[in-house]
C-alpha cells in the first residue's frame, strides 16, 4: 500500500457526498506496500481505508469486492466494502478505480509470537474453507506466464549465477504435476503488513487484490514464508521450525493436507519463494514512481529458496 495517486481533502470530500458516512475530518496517506494508492478516510462517525487502484481495471475488481463481502459473511475477518446511497461499492476517482472498506482494528506486528502465529495459519484455513462456497473465479496475476515474462525482463540485470538460480528453478517449477493439488480461494499475499492484531487477538486479513483461485498448499507457503521466520541475531531470514510446526498444526487442524499436498509441500515452499524473489527484482531494477513508497529487498527470498533447494538435495541422496 503506497501513494502514487495524490488527494486533497476537498476532492475525498466531494467524492464522498453520495456516502451516508459522516463528515470527512481528516485523510491520511499510507505508506506501507507498493502496489495501489491507499488512503485513511476519517470522518466524524467512522474511520475508513480508500484504495485507488493503479494497475487493475474496472472490469477486474468485482471479483475482490465480492469475495471480500463473502468472506466477511461467513466469519473471516476482513474489510467489508463500502456501499454509496444507491448500493454502488467501486467508483472512479481521479480516473481510476476506487473502493472503499471498513477499516478493521489493530496494527501490523514486526516480530509475531507464537500465539499471533497460530491465529494466522487457523484463520487462513477458515478462509479456505469459506471459499469453498465462493462461486466466482479469480485469475491469478502472477500465474506462470508472469514467471516467465518478469523472469525475462530481469534476467539480463542478474550476476551470472543469480541467473543460473533463477533459471533452473524456474525449469523443476514448470515440471511439476500439481493438477491433484486441492484448488480454491487464496490470499496470494498474507504477509505480516496485510495482517492486523490487535494485542494477541488478530483484527483481520487486509489486501485481497491478489487473492484469486488457485493451490491452497501454495498459499499456506506464501504465509508459512512470512511468518515463520527467525527475526533477530544470526539466523535472521531462516525459518523458525518451531512456529512453522505450530503454524502447519493450527492450520491443519481445521483443513489437513491430503497426501498430494504433503507430498508436494517443499516444492510449494520454494514456489512461494519464487514468485516473491521475482516480483522484488522487478520492483528492484524497475522501481514505480509514486510518493511514500519504498522496494523491497528481493535477496531475502533468494536466501530462503536457496535454502529449500538444499533441504531438497540432502533428501535426494
Amino acid at each position: 500500500m503506497s501513494v502514487f495517486t495524490t488527494l486533497s481533502l476537498e476532492e475525498v470530500s466531494v467524492w464522498l457526498k453520495d456516502f451516508s458516512i459522516g463528515n470527512l475530518v481528516k485523510l491520511k496517506g499510507i505508506a506501507a506496500g507498493i502496489t495501489n494508492t491507499n488512503y485513511f478516510v476519517i470522518t466524524d462517525q467512522q474511520k475508513y481505508v480508500l484504495t485507488i487502484f493503479e494497475k487493475h481495471t474496472a472490469t477486474e475488481l468485482p471479483y475482490f469486492v465480492s469475495l471480500m463481502a463473502h468472506l466477511a459473511k461467513h466469519g473471516v475477518p476482513c474489510p467489508s466494502p463500502v456501499q454509496d446511497k444507491h448500493g454502488i461499492a467501486l467508483h472512479l476517482l481521479k480516473g481510476k478505480p476506487a473502493l472503499m472498506v471498513t477499516c478493521l482494528n489493530g496494527e501490523d506486528v514486526a516480530t509475531p509470537n507464537l500465539a499471533q502465529v497460530k491465529q494466522v495459519a487457523s484463520t487462513l484455513a477458515n478462509m479456505h474453507l469459506a471459499g469453498e462456497s465462493f462461486t466466482e473465479t479469480g485469475s491469478n496475476q502472477r500465474a506462470q506466464d508472469w514467471f516467465d515474462s518478469t523472469a525475462q525482463m530481469v534476467m539480463p540485470k542478474l550476476e551470472a549465477q543469480d541467473a543460473t538460480l533463477l533459471t533452473s528453478e524456474l525449469n523443476y517449477q514448470k515440471g511439476l504435476h500439481v493438477d491433484n493439488l486441492p484448488r480454491g480461494v487464496i490470499h496470494g499475499d498474507l504477509f505480516r503488513d496485510n495482517v492486523l492484531f490487535d494485542g494477541d487477538k488478530l483484527g483481520g486479513f487486509i489486501d485481497f487484490y491478489y487473492a484469486c483461485s488457485d493451490i491452497l498448499a501454495y498459499d499456506v507457503a506464501i504465509a508459512m514464508n512470512e511468518w515463520c521466520l527467525h527475526h533477530n541475531g544470526s539466523d535472521l531470514g531462516s525459518i523458525d521450525q518451531d512456529k512453522a510446526n505450530a503454524f502447519l498444526a493450527a492450520y491443519q487442524t481445521l483443513r489437513p493436507f491430503t497426501q498430494q499436498e504433503n507430498t508436494l509441500w517443499l516444492a510449494m515452499l520454494r514456489r512461494a519463494a519464487l514468485r516473491f524473489w521475482l516480483s522484488r527484482l522487478h520492483d528492484f531494477y524497475f522501481p514505480p514512481e509514486g510518493e511514500l513508497t519504498y522496494t523491497k529487498d528481493p535477496n531475502h527470498f533468494k536466501k530462503l529458496l536457496q535454502q529449500y533447494m538444499h533441504i531438497a538435495d540432502n533428501l535426494s541422496i
